[in-house]
C-alpha cells in the first residue's frame, strides 16, 4: 500500500493534503473542507481588527458546521483529525487548529446554540477562559451566570477558575438580611446579588483567629484577596474608623464605600457566633454614618456582620423591625472544596485585578 500523502489544489490554489484511504476522504467532504477554509479566508482580516470576538466566532460555526456534518454523514472523530493537518497546511500562519482545539469548537457550538448570544456574550470573553466554563460547569444556569459575572467583573481565566471552585453562584444572594423592607426593589435586588454567604477568607490560613482584631488584621494585610472575595465595587476607606457620638468613643470594625450601591458599607466582624445585640451595635454605626458621613447624594448605609456561626430563625427575628439595611453572614477561614495548589499560589495581585478591569 502506498502511504505517502498526495497533495491537491482547491479552486483558489490552496494547498491540502489528500489521503485518498479514509473513509472520509469523499466529495461530501472535499466540499465541506472547502467551505470551512472559505470561511477562514472571509473573516481573517476581520480576526486582526477584532481579534477575540471575530475568533469566537468563527470556532463557533467550525464546531456548528461540524456537528450538522456529523448528524447528516454520520462522520466520526476521525473527521477532526484530518480537518486538523487540512487547516494546518492551508493555514500554516494560524494558530488554534488542533484536534484538541477543534473538538473544542465543536463543544462550544453544542453548548452554546444561539450564535446571538454568542456574539453579544461569551465572543467577549477570551477563548481559553470559554474553555475553562466549558470544562468546569456542567449545567447551561451556571454557564450563563459565570459567563456574565466574568465580563461584568474582568476576571481573568485563574480568577474564574477560583470564583467557580469556590461555588461563588450558591453563595451569592445567599446573606439573611432586611433588604427587601429597608431599601427599594431595585436598590434591594442589587444589594442581595452584592452580598453572600459564607465569605471564604482562605488566604487567613489554617489558625482559627480567636479575637476579632487578629482577623481584622489579617484582612488588611490581606487587602488585595479581601477585596477580590468581597467583589468588584468596594472601596476600602479604613479599619478601626472613628465616631464620636454623645461625647463618646466608638470604632467600626471596617468601612468600605460601594461604588454601584452609591452607599458606605460598615462591616463588623465577630469571631464568634451570632448574638442579637451585635445588630443593634451595627445600627447605631449605620446612622452615625448617615448623619456625620454621608454626602446628601449617597443612598443609606449598608450594614455587613460577619460571624462564625448564625441560627437563620434568630438572625431574621432580630433583624425585625429595623430600618436600616443589615445583612448577616458567616465567614469561614477555608475554602468549602480544596482548590488546587497551583491556584492558591497564584491568586492575583492588586495590579492584576486592575489590568483584568481596565
Amino acid at each position: 500500500m502506498d502511504k505517502r500523502r498526495h497533495m491537491g489544489k482547491d479552486k483558489d490554489g490552496v494547498i491540502f493534503p489528500v489521503a485518498p484511504n479514509l473513509s472520509e476522504m469523499s466529495d461530501g467532504y472535499l466540499e465541506f473542507i472547502n467551505d470551512i477554509k472559505e470561511k477562514i479566508k472571509k473573516q481573517r482580516m476581520t480576526i486582526v481588527l477584532n481579534a477575540n470576538s471575530s475568533m469566537i466566532c468563527l470556532y463557533w460555526n467550525i464546531g456548528k458546521a461540524i456537528l450538522e456534518k456529523q448528524e447528516k454523514e454520520g462522520w466520526g472523530a476521525k473527521v477532526i483529525d484530518r480537518m486538523a493537518q487540512d487547516l494546518k497546511d492551508a493555514f500554516p500562519d494560524m494558530s488554534g487548529f488542533s484536534p484538541r482545539n477543534i473538538k473544542y469548537m465543536r463543544k462550544f457550538a453544542e453548548c452554546w446554540s444561539d450564535f446571538e448570544f454568542v456574539q453579544q456574550v461569551v465572543a467577549q470573553i477570551p477563548w481559553r477562559t470559554n474553555r475553562m466554563i466549558l470544562d468546569k460547569l456542567d449545567s447551561k444556569e451556571s454557564r450563563v451566570w459565570y459567563a456574565y459575572k466574568t465580563i461584568e467583573n474582568g476576571w481573568s481565566s485563574k480568577v474564574l477558575e477560583l470564583q467557580i471552585e469556590s461555588g461563588l453562584m450558591e453563595r451569592t444572594g445567599k446573606s439573611t438580611n432586611n433588604f427587601s423592607v429597608a431599601l427599594p426593589p431595585l436598590e434591594s435586588d442589587m444589594a442581595n446579588q452584592i452580598f453572600k454567604d459564607p465569605y471564604l477568607f482562605d488566604f487567613l490560613g489554617t489558625d482559627i483567629p480567636r479575637r476579632e482584631a487578629e482577623v481584622e488584621q489579617q484582612l488588611i494585610e490581606h487587602i488585595q484577596k479581601f477585596l477580590l472575595e468581597l467583589g468588584q465595587g468596594f472601596a476600602f476607606v479604613g479599619r478601626q474608623v472613628h465616631l464620636e457620638v454623645g461625647g463618646q468613643d466608638f470604632y467600626m470594625d471596617l468601612l468600605f464605600y460601594h461604588l454601584k450601591l452609591r452607599c458606605y458599607v460598615v462591616i463588623e466582624l465577630k469571631a464568634c457566633d451570632f448574638e442579637p445585640g451585635f445588630v443593634s451595635q451595627l445600627n447605631m454605626y449605620q446612622n452615625a454614618v448617615n448623619d456625620i458621613m454621608c454626602h446628601p447624594d449617597d443612598k443609606p448605609t449598608i450594614g455587613l456582620l460577619l460571624v462564625k456561626g448564625k441560627n437563620k430563625t434568630v438572625v431574621e427575628y432580630s433583624l425585625a423591625g429595623y430600618q436600616n439595611p443589615i445583612g448577616v453572614a458567616e465567614w469561614k477561614n477555608q475554602m468549602v472544596s480544596a482548590l488546587p495548589e497551583e491556584l492558591k499560589s497564584s491568586l492575583p495581585s492588586i495590579e492584576e485585578i486592575e489590568k483584568e478591569l481596565e
